[in-house]
């Protein structure tokens, strides 16, 4: 069934694959919810100082999770059951869901959740071009002495300590381009490819012309270029993009591809995304989350304070690309079990 827009909603319950339907989508949804709620809890146990869900099985003796140091009591303990049934309850409310829509179509779901992933690569684009230009305004200021007529020694002080920078002015940005990616939805990556050569250019011209170069120049093309090229992996998957290496693949029916594509994004691609990060945000000192916690910076003299943004572009790859390998996971699996509507589907997010 098509709502007005044309969006597949729900197809004529198939009395032999209801259930099986339900099951499928259970495992998509789940997989993409306890991702999130994985991230959350990190934020939670780093961020927040809540015991996390380690020291609360180890607490219980649990195999494998060593015990707190000091004992949860009260509402310390709280949290940390909180953090580790939120797990299952996450699971079950999802499972609740699937049954109550029973007759969704999984399109449907592949759709909602490529919506998602779309506007993670949304928010994820204005976040990088919104700080980056006013991290490199705020460095070029700082280092040429600009900053002076406008602000006390005091602030333009605390805007070189790195913490002060991130709470004062990345954070506010970044919710700012989150409220502009859900207004706009015409994103598209050639911006931000031609933001990287320009940014390239201009340090040609003004070290060739002008004799000038400091170090946030160089820190500005390398932010943009990493945001590049990974916040466009999960467009380039739900395109077919992704350059193909294989001998086997090109020859495969249609039915094939969608049993190699559905295989491959629940064995290959969401377990590759989860030990990303999994091994990036496993403790304070992980690949990830140090970085973040400490507002880590490039040791360049007066560059941009954006290093440890860079680490969160993992999540942000990781993130994204679980929502649109469950997305694909889905429509791949309606292909296989011959559900209508392959081509009215509007799978493709607004990027």
């Amino acid at each position: 069934m098509q709502n007005q827009a044309g969006v597949i909603e729900s197809v004529p319950e198939h009395k032999a694959g209801a259930t099986a339907d339900v099951l499928l989508r259970t495992f998509a949804v789940s997989a993409v919810a306890v991702t999130l709620l994985f991230i959350i809890n990190t934020v939670l146990t780093y961020w927040w100082a809540w015991p996390g869900p380690g020291a609360y099985l180890g607490q219980l003796g649990w195999f494998a999770f060593e015990p707190p140091d000091d004992l949860l009591t009260g509402g310390i303990y709280l949290q940390g059951a909180l953090q580790t049934f939120g797990y299952l309850g996450i699971v079950t409310m999802v499972a609740v869901y699937a049954t109550l829509t029973r007759r969704r179509s999984l399109r449907a779901d592949a759709q909602m959740l490529s919506a998602f992933s779309a506007y993670i690569i949304r928010a994820s684009f204005w976040i990088v071009v919104i700080v980056g230009l006013v991290d490199m305004l705020l460095s070029f200021m700082r280092v040429e002495d600009f900053l002076s007529p406008f602000m006390s020694e005091a602030l333009i002080s605390d805007l070189g300590r790195p913490a002060f920078r991130g709470y004062y002015v990345h954070y506010p940005l970044m919710i700012l381009a989150m409220v502009i990616a859900f207004f706009v939805r015409s994103v598209s990556f050639s911006w931000l490819a031609l933001l990287v050569v320009l940014a390239e250019v201009q340090i040609v011209l003004s070290r060739f012309v002008f004799s000038y170069e400091q170090a946030f120049m160089g820190d500005l093309v390398r932010f943009w270029y990493a945001a590049l090229f990974l916040f466009a992996s999960s467009h380039a998957l739900l395109h077919e993009a992704h350059v193909r290496v294989d001998v086997l693949y090109v020859h495969f029916s249609k039915r094939g591809k969608a049993w190699s594509n559905a295989l491959g994004s629940a064995l290959l691609g969401m377990p590759l995304c989860w030990t990303i990060l999994a091994t990036g945000m496993a403790g304070k000192g992980s690949s990830i989350t140090s970085p973040l916690l400490s507002f880590e910076i490039s040791q360049s003299g007066y560059g941009m304070y954006v290093k440890y943004l860079m680490a969160g572009f993992l999540i942000v790859f990781a993130l994204s690309m679980v929502f649109q390998f469950a997305a694909s996971f889905l429509s791949n699996v309606a292909d296989i079990r011959g559900e209508p509507g392959r081509d009215n589907a509007k799978l493709e997010p607004e990027v």
